[in-house]
C-alpha cells in the first residue's frame, strides 16, 4: 500500500491550522469576559456613587439624618445586590462560552488524534509489506522519517 505523501501533510498542515485558531477564540472570550466583568464593577461604582450622593442631599436638605441613613443603607444594598447580579451574569455567560469553547478544542484534539492514528496505521501497515518484500522501497523512506524526532508523545 502506498501513501499520498501530499494528502497526509495535508492533513497535517489543517490540523496545524485548526489548533492556533481555537487558542486564539480562547484568549478572545477570556478578554470579552474580563471586560465584561470591569464593566459591571464600574457600573456597581456608579451606583455606590450615586446611592451616597443621594444620601448627602437628603442628610443636608432635610436634615432627617435617620431617614438618610436608613435610605443610605438600602440604597448601597441595592447597588451591592445589582452588582453582584450583573457579575453572576457576566460569569454565567463566560462559563457558557469556555464551555462551548472547550467542546470545541476537544472535537479539533479528537481529530488530531485520528489523523495520528491514520497515519500510525499506514506506517504500521507499509512496514508490514516491507517484511513480505514487496515494497519498492517504500519502507526504507518510512523508516527514515520514522527515526526524526517527534514532538507529540503517542
Amino acid at each position: 500500500m502506498v501513501v499520498d505523501q501530499n494528502a497526509a501533510l495535508g492533513l497535517i498542515d489543517e490540523l496545524r491550522v485548526a489548533v492556533p485558531e481555537e487558542v486564539r477564540a480562547a484568549k478572545r472570550i477570556n478578554s470579552e469576559g474580563e471586560r465584561i466583568i470591569e464593566k459591571a464593577q464600574e457600573e456597581a461604582e456608579r451606583i455606590v456613587a450615586k446611592a451616597q450622593e443621594q444620601a448627602a442631599f437628603l442628610i443636608d436638605e432635610r436634615g432627617l439624618t435617620q431617614s438618610a441613613d436608613a435610605q443610605s443603607r438600602e440604597i448601597v444594598a441595592n447597588a451591592h445586590r445589582d452588582a453582584d447580579e450583573i457579575r453572576r451574569g457576566a460569569d454565567e455567560y463566560a462559563v457558557g462560552v469556555l464551555v462551548g469553547l472547550e467542546g470545541d478544542v476537544v472535537k479539533t484534539l479528537t481529530s488530531i488524534k485520528k489523523g495520528i492514528a491514520l497515519l500510525d496505521e499506514r506506517r504500521s501497515s507499509l512496514t508490514t509489506e516491507e517484511t513480505d518484500g514487496d515494497d519498492g522501497g517504500a519502507g526504507e523512506r518510512w523508516e527514515d522519517e520514522a527515526a526524526e524526532p517527534s514532538n507529540s508523545p503517542r
